[in-house]
């Protein structure tokens, strides 16, 4: 008969320890667990932050800095500044053809996007273009929501009558009449400053010397150059009175390009010193003397407040 040896019983105190041991071992471990995948987790940002940047940086790059592709907004509705070609469905003018020479000096490949003139500003906002070229005047009220290039081409407005008109030779004589001005310009506000006088505002100066042809209304409100240019192909119309003011035309881009603009400012000055632009200059005005700057960026007088763009 076997006996049965002596009861080794596990003190009674050791049981509660015995299990909160294991309790923490067991809690440890997924501590440790937790702690691992939080390093992984950290690691893996650490490594994202780096690509994210780069990814962002490269967006915010724009293509006529990453490719060399500038896109320049213009009315193509006003010769002999900017207007369509009707063979080659391009634009050309005095504008196209010195923006195609500040594209060359920087080694850019101009973009001429076609759009409304008193749509520009804000398409330009919208970054839907770079840089507006389209004989805008520089006013301070456009200089509070753009800025500007230095002056490259001084304009002033003038008013245009038919042929037959004797009634017309001023400002004062306008009074009652019926004046046609392109839409979202300076040059209307400065009609509808006029006393008396009734403002009819069109998309583009065409339509409105094509309206006074045909009776419609009785002047045109419009800048001497574009007017001398209307009148060389129509002679439907002649000026009248002196010219009602000095505005300079700027290249406009957003207020936070100012490394585009310095390059846009460089160029126009580097065109001016070596005759480029005097060469463009005679081509697109050589037929006609119309008053004009010394320099690019050089003014002899204050820019009036209005402007026939």
């Amino acid at each position: 008969m076997l006996k049965q040896g002596p009861l080794i019983r596990r003190p009674l105190f050791l049981g509660p320890f015995y299990v909160a041991r294991v309790t923490m071992i067991g809690y440890n471990k997924r501590i440790l667990s937790d702690f691992a995948m939080l390093k992984k987790i950290f690691a893996a940002f650490f490594v994202l932050i780096p690509l994210l940047g780069c990814m962002t940086g490269e967006k915010d790059i724009p293509e006529w800095r990453k490719t060399g592709l500038l896109r320049v907004g213009t009315d193509a509705t006003y010769p002999p500044f900017e207007m369509v070609n009707t063979a080659t469905g391009r634009p050309e003018g005095f504008d196209i053809d010195i923006m195609k020479a500040i594209c060359e000096v920087n080694e850019w490949t101009p973009e001429f996007i076609v759009t409304p003139f008193d749509g520009i500003i804000s398409g330009l906002k919208a970054d839907k273009y770079d840089c507006v070229i389209s004989a805008m005047s520089i006013t301070p009220q456009r200089e509070a929501i753009v800025a500007f290039s230095k002056p490259y081409y001084l304009a002033g407005q003038v008013i245009a009558v038919p042929p037959e008109d004797t009634s017309v030779s001023g400002v004062d004589d306008l009074k009652g009449l019926r004046v046609g001005v392109q839409l979202g310009t300076t040059g209307e506000r400065m009609a509808k400053s006029f006393s008396g006088v009734s403002v009819f505002s069109y998309d583009n100066i065409g339509a409105a010397f094509i309206d006074m042809q045909n009776g419609n209304i009785d002047a045109v409100l419009n800048d001497l150059p574009t007017t001398l240019e209307y009148i060389r192909r129509r002679g439907d119309a002649k000026i009248v009175g002196d010219l009602l003011s000095r505005e300079y035309y700027g290249i406009a881009v957003r207020k936070d390009d100012a490394e585009l603009l310095k390059r846009i400012d460089s160029a126009l000055v580097k065109i001016d010193n070596n005759g480029e632009y005097e060469r463009i200059r005679k081509a697109w005005f050589g037929r006609f003397d119309p008053p004009q700057i010394d320099s690019v960026g050089e003014t002899s007088g204050p820019a009036g407040d209005s402007s026939p763009k």
